[in-house]
């Protein structure tokens, strides 16, 4: 109907243009606009060509944002992600330069990493309630501008400050505000997007993280080795640059709503639903299993292939994020093909068969196997959870994705600390350690199992 009346207008106006005729044609569009469930964006160009009876103008008008167009957005939270992955990777190689030039002690270094997530827990909060309301749009770029300023600050705060310590810390809050707005903000975005696959596109779109760590150590160390650790200051300036150059893919990708502003299902309305609590419980044991054997990655690397303990920090967090990656980019490239809950719950077995090698193997090559091996088995399970409770919640809006990383924060914070308490009061037994932090992958198997029943039987919720 629209495009017969549209036709009407343009032939009106094409062949006896008069005022008239420019007002209707202007007015028709302005409600067109704001009828139009797709955001209609494209008026491509006004052609004036002088002709002797007048003035011909030319409208074209795109009849929506072109599915290709949709490729920028996803460029765009794939830097996000890279971009959240040199915020949480970059300080950590520099705990020791910070010890050993400014002075900071141990126990204060290792609170810069507990004000990082402690800081991403408060903004999972904050983006549960206001982020709908705010808009993602401006959100989003907030959040490139927050790890751009923060990575900056961290060259030059600590030494225009009088305590370099609440230097290094005012820079990290900084970027960790970014760092979690990114993480609860690029996959909604995704989600909104109209792609075919998207619990593909979702695993894809979270290997980004692995691949950004992988890269952040690498070419850090690389960079230290070339140009030496004192410089560092220049490449946290150099990393700035990327969530720098990605504020401006935000500000001009076509960015869709998820829901309408107000209809989204509230945080009271989702943990109403038992299944929402299946999902926020897989969360808490997927950051738990993930972070708990990935903090011992550098030990195993170290006892197994005879490494330096400066090798072991970054060969063993890396091959961990490369397994990791790889189990999301094989999910990203053959979803298609593969049930998303099989492909979850062969994945959880091979956690717990891990976690089994690592607790009751006294080889270290073994123990090293099993940790590579783990990053294989966890990758699938924060994006293949949230792709799940994105089907069954449809209208679960920015709250549901807050949560949900809320809940995976909360494991990755508690899961190391336990293990870790556990294994220095076992006289330092990784062993042991590791045969007490088997609980989280089978709690873990145990929520895949409830969550494929509650999937087969509970029909999607489309309202609140």
């Amino acid at each position: 109907r629209s495009s017969a009346a549209s036709d009407v207008y343009k032939r009106q106006f094409y062949y006896n243009p008069s005022p008239y005729h420019i007002l209707s044609f202007l007015r028709y569009y302005t409600v067109f606009l704001q009828f139009n469930s797709m955001y209609i964006s494209n008026i491509c160009y006004i052609i004036k060509q002088k002709k002797k009876r007048g003035i011909l103008m030319i409208f074209k008008l795109g009849n929506s944002i072109k599915k290709a167009d949709y490729h920028k957005t996803k460029l765009a939270c794939y830097m996000g992600f890279i971009t959240q992955a040199i915020a949480a990777n970059f300080a950590p190689l520099l705990f020791l330069k910070f010890h050993s030039d400014y002075h900071i002690s141990l126990g204060n270094i290792a609170l810069i990493s507990t004000f990082f997530f402690f800081t991403q827990l408060l903004v999972d909060l904050f983006c549960a309630k206001f982020v709908d309301h705010i808009g993602y749009r401006v959100c989003i770029v907030t959040s490139e501008i927050f790890s751009a300023l923060g990575l900056l600050g961290l060259a030059f705060l600590p030494d225009f400050l009088p305590d370099p310590f609440i230097g290094i810390i005012c820079s990290v809050i900084v970027y960790a505000i970014g760092s979690g707005l990114i993480e609860v903000l690029c996959s909604p975005i995704i989600e909104a997007c109209p792609f075919e696959n998207k619990e593909a596109t979702m695993s894809l779109l979270h290997s980004f993280y692995c691949w950004g760590a992988v890269g952040t150590i690498l070419i850090s160390s690389l960079f230290f080795l070339i140009f030496g650790i004192d410089n560092w200051k220049w490449l946290a300036v150099i990393w700035a640059i990327i969530p720098a150059v990605n504020t401006y893919n935000f500000m001009t990708c076509p960015i869709e709503p998820l829901v309408d502003n107000g209809s989204g299902m509230g945080i009271k309305n989702l943990f109403s639903r038992p299944f929402f609590w299946v999902a926020i419980c897989l969360m808490i044991c997927s950051g738990a299993s993930e972070l708990a054997m990935a903090q011992w990655a550098s030990a195993y690397a170290e006892a197994a292939l005879g490494l330096s303990k400066a090798l072991g920090d970054l060969a063993g967090p890396c091959m961990f994020a490369v397994t990791m990656g790889i189990s999301r980019i094989i999910f990203g490239k053959y979803g298609e093909q593969l049930d998303l809950m099989k492909f979850m719950s062969g994945s959880g077995i091979l956690c717990v068969v891990c976690y089994l090698l690592a607790a009751l193997s006294s080889s270290p090559i073994i123990g090293l196997i099993g940790c590579i091996a783990c990053g294989f088995s966890v990758g699938i399970m924060w994006p293949g959870t949230i792709s799940i409770s994105s089907k069954t919640f449809p209208t679960g809006g920015t709250a549901m994705f807050s949560l949900l990383a809320m809940a995976g924060d909360l494991g990755g914070s508690i899961g190391p600390g336990i293990v870790g308490r556990i294994t220095q009061n076992a006289g330092n037994n990784i062993r042991i350690g590791m045969g007490f932090g088997l609980i989280f992958p089978v709690i873990l198997l145990f929520m895949l199992f409830l969550l494929y029943r509650k999937k087969s039987t509970q029909p999607q919720i489309s309202k609140h």
